[in-house]
């Protein structure tokens, strides 16, 4: 019997991705704004070649922020990076795990370096393409590397998240 709502993640990966995308900002804008942080700005990206999919900028800080989600019951050991994402300054990953059903976030993980830092090195683990060719080959993808899921930090809650992001907070 398969599950409606884990059928759904990828029939409809585009509609997910939105929703978790709008649920992320809201939660750093939201944390932002109680901290009394209300100069910060985001951005989108037009176009996926750069490896990020929102600029958030606040406290003095720009971040260049890839999104990447699973569902609690996933089972993804590693995400494909965009290996330019490493040239933004102060970019990151920020891994969204949440319920397959509500789309709830149920927690954050992270993957990037201090405010002001570059991100840590990436690896070099080549990912391939996920569908092979008419023989089945896939192809090596140079510019993209193999993230494991091992190397994201869990994070507490969203306070942990906007630190990590802009700093530590100081009342």
């Amino acid at each position: 019997m398969t599950n409606l709502w884990i059928d759904a993640l990828s029939a409809y990966s585009t509609t997910r991705e939105n929703i978790l995308e709008h649920r992320f900002l809201a939660d750093v804008a939201s944390r932002l704004w109680q901290r009394g942080e209300f100069a910060f700005a985001i951005s989108h990206s037009e176009v996926d070649n750069s490896g990020y999919d929102v600029i958030l900028e606040a406290c003095g800080v720009t971040r260049h922020v890839q999104l990447k989600a699973m569902h609690t019951e996933g089972s993804t050991d590693s995400f494909k990076v965009q290996q330019r994402l490493a040239e933004k300054p102060s970019s990151c990953l920020v891994l969204i795990v949440h319920d397959a059903r509500t789309l709830d976030i149920e927690h954050y993980r992270w993957f990037g370096g201090a405010p002001g830092e570059k991100m840590p090195f990436l690896g070099d683990k080549i990912a391939t393409h996920t569908k092979g060719n008419s023989d089945g080959f896939k192809a090596p993808r140079p510019t993209i590397r193999e993230l494991a899921k091992s190397r994201f930090v869990k994070l507490a809650d969203i306070d942990a998240l906007v630190d990590r992001l802009f700093g530590t907070y100081q009342p």
